[in-house]
């Protein structure tokens, strides 16, 4: 959550803000439109957020102090160890408002598994108390059986989504394409990319172990349980090593440690007096010598709470169920607006080739003329100038760079943000600005035009020619992906979609 709140407070005025690339203040005017004008419930179960109830005059505002508040609450649980119900539930609900504003900067399925584990957080902690051990609410085994459904859910859902979809994954050659094709690749990837054909064949069937079998561990005992649990952590950490995969990785770690009992986790904790696992001991010594722990109003409310959750979680868990059993299935997706319960799955096709939006200006009067001089803007992250190495940025997020790849293989008619990016950037607006890593305008006057071409990506050979001048990408244009655009253009463009005219 950290993190997920970070990235929200660098990003959100720039993608969702008043004069962002899709803002949220005309998303919710247009749900509420369509719902007649009123916030009524139809409205609220379409868009649950709290943003329906504050103030919109200045949106900008708004996100940052839901962002920043998220931030500092979600970094004193980290740095103490101490949270309670109420708030995690607040996070949860912070959270919740961001992604159902967000529209396409948030449609990850990332960001359902969070408000998932993040709601199952709620009912792992005591009611209000906030110790890193409460005496008297101990964990209920309602609840872990509700993260390791979750981490079963995930991982099944992921590996029945491959096998169901691209035949690459069922001939085993997915993983010859997977490292260079992958949204934002990393430097591990690039050398990964060059393993000999069996490799790939073997890590295409260790996946499929991991995904397929590996989840059906949970339901046979501790032992086996705790093998599921090593086995997918690792797992993870391999994928984190190998690919920018946001904070995805990181956060199905978390279910997966679900899957330890406190016997198998005591290595992790320090013995001195007073810490943690002298708090269990005493603990534990008490309850062997027939000591019962004192009954307190809140344990009654928390067993009531903890059955509810549970009846809940069965309850929401049925179409789930039925789309892993649909060979029709669907990954990525909730059946309910408050996403408690969502089904997931990573990667059911893989592209075979990359391609790339390259963003250029100009200065040229004439956009049309052979000798105009087009300057490239390179993203943060994503691939773009041939010599710069791939980024390490996980568990961090660069939305803008994750949407650019999906831009690639769609057509700028699907992807009207990037008309609006560029109209920002003939303005140079500093906000716009900011998602890119160079502006090759800087200190000079705007670009008179802006332009995308659309480029097919290869990793360079380690060792060969390209790679020895410094080259880490190789490239081919494939044409045109959005023709040149002024900004006196793009002003009847502006106008129809109610988005704010930049001023230069």
């Amino acid at each position: 959550l950290v993190v997920a709140f970070l990235v929200a407070y660098h990003q959100n005025k720039q993608l969702i803000g008043e004069k962002g690339l899709l803002p949220c203040k005309l998303y919710l005017q247009n749900v509420k439109r369509y719902f007649k004008g009123k916030i009524s419930l139809d409205a609220l179960s379409y868009a649950p957020t709290i943003i329906w109830f504050l103030d919109w005059s200045n949106m900008d505002s708004i996100l940052d102090y839901l962002s920043g508040f998220g931030l500092a609450t979600s970094a004193f649980v980290l740095v103490t160890g101490c949270a309670n119900m109420i708030l995690m539930a607040v996070l949860w609900i912070l959270y919740l408002s961001l992604v159902n504003v967000g529209q396409i900067w948030y449609s990850f399925g990332w960001e359902s598994q969070l408000l998932e584990t993040g709601f199952l957080g709620i009912f792992l902690c005591p009611l209000w108390t906030l110790s890193r051990v409460p005496s008297y609410t101990p964990p209920s085994t309602i609840v872990i059986w509700g993260f390791r459904w979750l981490i079963f859910r995930i991982m099944l859902g992921a590996g029945l989504i491959k096998i169901r979809g691209d035949r690459c994954w069922r001939e085993l050659t997915c993983m010859d394409y997977h490292y260079e094709t992958q949204p934002v690749p990393n430097p591990i990837a690039y050398f990964m990319h060059r393993s000999p054909w069996w490799f790939h064949q073997f890590e295409t069937l260790f996946n499929h172990f991991i995904e397929l079998v590996v989840p059906f561990f949970i339901f046979l005992g501790r032992r086996m349980c705790i093998v599921h649990g090593i086995l997918q952590i690792l797992f993870q950490v391999l994928l984190i090593i190998s690919g920018n995969l946001s904070f995805l990785n990181w956060l199905t770690i978390v279910p997966s440690i679900a899957c330890f009992d406190d016997a198998s986790l005591a290595f992790l904790f320090s013995s001195r007096q007073g810490g943690v696992k002298d708090q269990l001991v005493q603990m534990q010594v008490k309850q062997a010598a027939g000591e019962q722990l004192p009954l307190r109003y809140g344990c009654y409310i928390r067993k009531v709470v903890n059955i509810s959750f549970g009846l809940l979680i069965a309850y929401l868990s049925v179409p789930v169920v039925l789309n892993l059993l649909n060979s029709r299935q669907v990954m990525n997706t909730s059946f309910n607006p408050l996403r408690i319960v969502n089904t997931y799955g990573a990667f059911g096709s893989v592209t075979k080739e990359r391609t790339e939006v390259v963003i250029q200006g100009t200065s040229s009067m004439d956009p049309n003329d052979p000798a105009a001089v087009w300057e490239e803007y390179d993203f943060k992250c994503k691939p773009g100038d041939l010599k710069r190495r791939p980024c390490f940025i996980s568990p961090y997020h660069y939305r803008l760079d994750w949407l650019m790849w999906f831009a690639a293989f769609q057509t700028y008619e699907q992807n009207e943000w990037i008309i609006h990016l560029a109209g920002k950037l003939l303005a140079q607006e500093e906000a716009a600005l900011s998602l890119m890593e160079t502006n090759p305008f800087a200190g000079r006057a705007p670009p008179r035009w802006i332009r995308g071409e659309h480029f097919r990506y290869k990793f360079s050979q380690p060792g060969g020619k390209h790679a020895s001048d410094g080259k880490w990408w190789i490239r081919k244009r494939i044409g045109p992906y959005f023709p040149p655009v002024n900004l006196q253009g793009l002003k009847k463009f502006y106008e129809d979609r109610s988005w704010p005219y930049p001023a230069q």
